[in-house]
Order: C-alpha cells, then structure tokens, then sequence
C-alpha cells in the first residue's frame, strides 16, 4: 500500500461544512476566545467553490438565535430584508386543484408571521455568506474548495481530519496531475449536520 506524505496544518478546532451552523460555531468560540483574552487557531473547510455555493434553498428565519450570536446583526448588514407579513398554508389537491387550509388547522409552529419577534424570508446561501464575513473578522480561518474525505482516529480519539485529494479518476487512481492535500489536526474537531441533526466532537 502507497504511504503518501501529507501536509499537516495545526488548529484548536476544526469545522467541516460552511453551512449556518458551523459558521455560527465559529464565530461563537472565537468571541469567547476573544472575551477571556485567549488565543484560539479556528478552521472551517467547505467542500463547496465558495461559501454557500451549496446552500441553494430559501427559508423563513427567525433571528432569535441571531441576535444572541451579534446583538447589532441589523448594523452589520446581515441579510434580512423581506419581513413574513403574511403566510398561508394550501392542500394540493391534484395538479390543478388547491385549498387554503383555515388557521385554526395549521400547527402553531407552521406559523411566520405575529408572536414577539419578525421573521423574514431569505436566501440561507446570502445568510451563509455573511456569516462567513463575520466569522473572518474574529479571525476564523475558512478553506472552500476543500471536502473532508475521513476522519482520522487514533486511540478511539477523533485526532483530525483528511482532505480529498485533487486530480483523482472515478476508479481511485491518479491522473496525470495530482495533487496530494493536507490534513488538518485540531485539538477539538467539529462535524455539524443540518438543523436537527448533532455534534460530533471530541
């Protein structure tokens, strides 16, 4: 078997994926980092050619979580410029046919408009952008272009992560130019999964 000699970069933490909740992890230990005065190397790589590139869907946010994470996103121009002022929920009956389903049948949760606090409806890729200027600004160090291909473990302990490598064929072998990436080797490695998903960390 072929040892391949790898590059390897060094950081407290790394996160893999550039989506809402990795970049929102980033920003939150690098203002704790920076609140108690303490050093801290953060890295996010994201497999995607920018940030956001793969975060296509639209969605109605609540800033709740926002707003703890950058009390001031209103001044630091985050995204959020199309108030929900009104939502309806229709049945789709067939391909012509729908009906408006009445209020009182919806679930309090499909709800988007009222209660305490303005939703809005937003591009979660412009969301994810901005969060990235964000997280740059504390000093996070992000990487696009670049897929986690496997976690490297050593003693039952998540040690870091391997990046794929450029310039290989559908079958494993390597084309004509290849190019061999680094590994990165956290001290704390993060996984963040979509909304309803969990942390991985160790």
């Amino acid at each position: 078997m072929e040892t391949v000699e790898r590059d390897v970069m060094d950081f407290d933490v790394v996160i893999v994926g550039a989506g809402p909740s990795g970049l929102s992890a980033a920003c939150r230990l690098m203002q704790q980092a920076n609140e108690a005065e303490q050093e801290l190397t953060v890295c996010v790589v994201e497999k995607g050619s920018e940030v956001g590139a793969h975060i296509l869907s639209g969605a109605v946010f609540e800033p709740r979580a926002l707003a703890e994470l950058f009390p001031d996103w209103e001044d630091r121009g985050a995204p959020l410029n199309t108030p929900a002022i009104r939502d309806d929920v229709y049945l789709l009956k067939d391909a012509q046919k729908a009906q408006k389903l009445p209020n009182a049948l919806v679930p309090k949760s499909m709800h988007n408009t009222g209660g305490d606090m303005t939703r809005y409806v937003i591009s979660a890729g412009n969301l994810c952008r901005w969060l990235a200027e964000q997280a740059e600004e504390l000093g996070v160090e992000i990487f696009p272009g670049f897929a986690a291909q496997e976690v490297i473990i050593e003693d039952n302990v998540v040690r870091g992560i391997q990046i794929g490598d450029m310039g290989v064929a559908a079958d494993g072998t390597p084309k004509m130019a290849i190019c061999r990436v680094w590994s990165c080797a956290p001290s704390i490695p993060c996984l963040p999964k979509a909304p309803g998903g969990t942390w991985v960390s160790a």
